[in-house]
């Protein structure tokens, strides 16, 4: 049977994905998992079994999804199929027999687990089951009639990382003539050593032997000069590659829709940043490392066969030995360090669980239960931790004796040689020089190709951001922009759905929100009114129908130019770690600081006394790094902050749900004001922030049931009047 094909996952949750991917390559297509991501409609949650489904049946493979027992899955079931693993991840299970469950885990690796140990990871926490949850693939004509959706080349993936090597030729060629000079010091040194012995020492010539010594003094100084000068240069290239790469990505990145960040972790992202930092590192350092590595195994090894063919010989085997049982503990440690990063994540989050919640830990007197689990976490930790070592050790001592049983052997041959005249002492001498130097280059390449390995997946990693499509090239896509005018906002038929889902969030809009005007949203939590706002705001991308402005389609209207005229407060707005002025001042970053236009902020949001009670006033740090602010204030400053940006468009998103009445009252009655000219959209459920607009739209699972003003609502007694009864206490 031929191996079954494996590919690593990218991100945390693209096992589904990579099994579709594993399973279609097994049956001879080729999917990029960019591709089988979008056709299962994954989200920052990971992707369900009818995803996986919708992905499958896409590409022309039947599916069935079902609970059968083991001994069906082992004797019965289609292979391969995918399986739940742990309640919280896919894999494929390809092959069976009487011993061994074998999986191709997307996170891990090829594996095999015995029966029992299959069983745990299968029917976890489904209440001693004898039944678990498997997806059944079966292709059929179709599948075999696409061409499918192959991934890049890896030079197409890296062809992007050729830009940021080219600038620095000069520094690499530098750096390439003192790897050369600092090889050709080393070569002279064994000749010395051998000059040394045979002559210095055999004629009893003090003079040659100081002379000599001094010849190694001078040659050691010039070699550490190279290697001063040569470790400032690499400093200097990594600086600049690792400057260009994060801030290309971080540039990149923020050109990113709001979909691509909704549909990935936060850890994912951060893994980006390391992924660039690694990169840089292998183009740098690690790459010159190896390159005088194999210079120096070339150079030396050819100078070992010219003193001795057979103890060259010797050498070759012992090394290829020992590569060979570095290399035989490769895939057992990489399944030992995902299970030691896999139980050390659970014994952060059990460590931060154990501080966030110590107020209901101490009001439920959980202490014990919370302890426990915490402990049983760190014995199964102490557990791998404890393979780990002994692996380690097995790897590390059985090295050791294959490097030091080389090192005797060799020896033997060479003062055998030396007893019968073949070579002298001081060939010897040369000869134990030389291996030593060897020695090094070897475990630099074994480093090498774990590093090319991790920076390969790196590499993909980035590729995938760098071909993702930014807001400006859906522009592009839609031909001609144009700047936004003023006008009213209208949504025609306007529907939306995230990804290929099923469930409509929005469906059938009609809405116009008049110019100058001040139009309100309502409707209870999950009916779409801050999905119809995002889409108005060009976050997310109209699945069905279109927004118009000023009678142009959103989509033809520049983006950031359109959301330069719109001042908008999220529910979910977020204050930086910086000052409160920088705070309040974030859409005008490039201007300078408009005092008066920040004073009216300030006014209208009731920002003052705040401010002033500050340690540091205006200049005071906000957020993870400084002064921490209550609900009510955050809304207050983001409030500020839309106020400042003085919009032709306001739009408020529940932006006064945390104020107290007081403040709300004060605060509403000032914007009143600012909003005269201003085209205005709110979406509340507080009466108080409503009940003055000129229209008001009532949203009901994701459709418009009402539409009016607050009088006219609330004498036909439909929706928007049983929203507010309990507000206006009008009963029956």
């Amino acid at each position: 049977m031929k191996k079954f094909p494996f590919f690593r996952q990218l991100d945390q949750m693209d096992c589904g994905p990579t099994c579709l991917k594993m399973i279609a390559k097994h049956y001879g297509k080729n999917y990029s998992v960019e591709y089988l991501r979008t056709k299962s409609h994954i989200t920052r949650n990971g992707v369900s079994f009818l995803g996986l489904s919708q992905a499958a049946e896409s590409i022309g493979i039947k599916t069935l999804s079902v609970n059968i027992d083991f001994q069906k899955l082992k004797d019965d079931a289609p292979l391969p199929c995918i399986a739940h693993w742990k309640q919280k991840h896919f894999v494929v299970v390809y092959k069976t027999d009487n011993r061994y469950i074998y999986v191709a885990n997307p996170s891990i690796g090829l594996l095999k687990y015995r029966h029992d140990k299959f069983q745990e990871g299968w029917l976890q926490n489904s209440d001693k089951a004898s039944a678990g949850p498997v997806l059944i693939l079966k292709p059929n004509k179709e599948f075999y009639d696409n061409e499918g959706a192959p991934e890049k080349k890896m030079w197409e993936e890296g062809k992007f990382l050729w830009h940021y090597i080219r600038p620095h030729k000069k520094i690499l060629y530098q750096l390439l003539l003192g790897l050369i000079a600092a090889t050709l010091i080393l070569l002279i040194f064994p000749f010395t050593t051998q000059a040394i012995v045979d002559y210095g020492i055999g004629s009893k010539s003090l003079s040659f032997i100081y002379i000599i010594l001094l010849g190694q003094l001078m040659l050691f100084i010039s070699q550490s000069a190279i290697e001063t000068v040569r470790s400032w240069l690499l400093l200097h290239l990594s600086a600049r590659i690792n400057i260009s790469i994060i801030s290309d990505f971080l540039a990149k990145i923020m050109k990113l829709p709001v979909s691509f960040f909704e549909s990935k972790m936060t850890g994912d992202l951060l893994q980006r940043i390391e992924d660039n930092q690694r990169i840089e590192n292998f183009l740098s350092s690690t790459t010159l490392n190896v390159l005088f590595s194999m210079v120096t195994l070339v150079i030396f090894g050819s100078i070992l066969a010219t003193y001795d063919g057979k103890i060259f010989f010797i050498f070759l085997v012992a090394t290829i030995v020992y590569i060979s049982w570095v290399v035989l503990f490769v895939k057992k440690r990489a399944i030992l360090d995902y299970q030691r990063h896999d139980e050390a994540a659970a014994n952060r989050s059990g460590i931060l669980q154990l501080i966030n919640g110590i107020t209901e830990i101490k009001l439920n007197n959980s202490q014990l239960r919370r302890r426990w689990e915490w402990e049983t976490i760190q014995m199964r930790l102490y557990k791998v931790l404890m393979k780990g070592l002994s692996l380690g050790q097995i790897q590390s001592n059985g090295a050791n004796f294959i490097n030091q049983l080389k090192n005797i052997i060799i020896i033997i041959v060479a003062a055998e040689n030396v007893v019968q005249g073949r070579i002298t002492l001081g060939s010897m001498m040369a000869i134990q020089y030389i291996i030593g130097q060897l020695n090094a280059p070897i475990n630099s390449l074994i480093t090498f190709f774990q590093s090319a390995q991790d920076a390969r997946l790196s590499i993909k990693r980035l590729a995938e951001i760098h071909n993702e499509l930014s807001e400006e090239d859906e522009l592009a896509q839609n031909g001609v922009t144009v700047a936004p005018q003023p006008g009213n906002i209208k949504l025609v038929n306007a529907s939306f759905r995230y990804g290929g889902a099923t469930r409509w969030i929005l469906n059938n809009i009609n809405l116009e929100i008049p110019q100058g005007k001040v139009t309100a949203i309502v409707g209870a939590s999950g009916s779409g009114k801050t999905t119809l706002l995002k889409l108005i705001l060009k976050l997310y991308k109209i699945t069905q129908g279109e927004i118009r402005v000023a009678d142009e389609n959103i989509l033809a209207i520049n983006t950031d130019q359109w959301r330069g005229q719109c001042g908008v407060v999220m529910q979910d707005g977020f204050i930086f770690s910086d000052t409160v002025a920088r705070n309040i001042t974030e859409s005008a970053s490039d201007e300078p600081l408009d005092k008066e236009r920040l004073k009216d902020a300030v006014e209208i949001s009731n920002l003052s006394t705040l401010i002033e009670s500050l340690p540091n006033g205006y200049t005071t740090n906000l957020g993870y790094n400084g002064v921490s602010m209550s609900g009510g204030e955050k809304q207050r400053m983001l409030i500020a902050r839309a106020v400042y940006k003085n919009p032709s468009y306001l739009f408020l998103d529940e932006a006064t749900s945390s104020l107290d009445a007081n403040n709300e009252k004060e605060i509403l009655g000032k914007l009143s004001q600012f909003y005269k000219g201003k085209t205005v959209l709110i979406i509340a459920h507080r009466l108080s922030t409503v009940k003055n607009a000129d229209q008001i739209v009532v949203m009901s699972k994701g459709s418009i049931v009402e539409c009016g003003t607050h009088e006219q609502l609330v004498a036909t007694k439909g929706h928007y009047f049983t929203l507010i009864k309990n507000q206006l206490e009008l009963g029956n």
